[in-house]
């Protein structure tokens, strides 16, 4: 990560809920599913949270580096329906060698919606490829 990167740093992201980022919208084909309210599905809140933060980090990477999400711990306590805005400001407050964790609070047009601690590490993208294919080798008895 370049020396740029400083504790404090915000980003915040704003889209207008979909219905397919809805609890039903996710998965057509599972049918416990279509009963579920038609609200922003958690799995989707948590995406938002991870791709606020990885914004912070985007300008500051070196040549060949990325970051991962590691680890987020989350709450997610008011629904939003198809249509409603979301607000979700990431910043990152700490800095441990390769790990950049941020906290992060989401919002609706009425609500706070949730709010999340979230790890992200760097990874060299060769490396990590590198490892991929050969689980995936081995998964294939290779």
């Amino acid at each position: 990560m370049r020396d740029t990167l400083r504790v404090g740093m915000t980003h915040t992201l704003r889209l207008t809920v979909p219905e397919r980022l809805t609890v039903p919208g996710l998965m057509p084909e599972v049918e416990s599913w279509q009963v579920m309210p038609k609200v922003l599905a958690t799995s989707m809140l948590v995406a938002l949270m991870e791709w606020s933060a990885l914004e912070v980090l985007l300008p500051h990477y070196e040549e060949g580096e990325q970051s991962v999400g590691v680890h987020i711990d989350m709450s997610h306590v008011a629904a939003t329906p198809p249509g409603m805005a979301v607000e979700v400001a990431a910043t990152l407050v700490q800095i441990d060698g390769r790990f950049y964790d941020f906290e992060i609070l989401a919002r609706d047009e009425l609500d706070v919606i949730g709010e999340a601690k979230h790890r992200r590490a760097a990874v060299m993208r060769a490396k990590f490829d590198e490892r991929l294919a050969q689980k995936i080798a081995r998964s294939q008895g290779a």
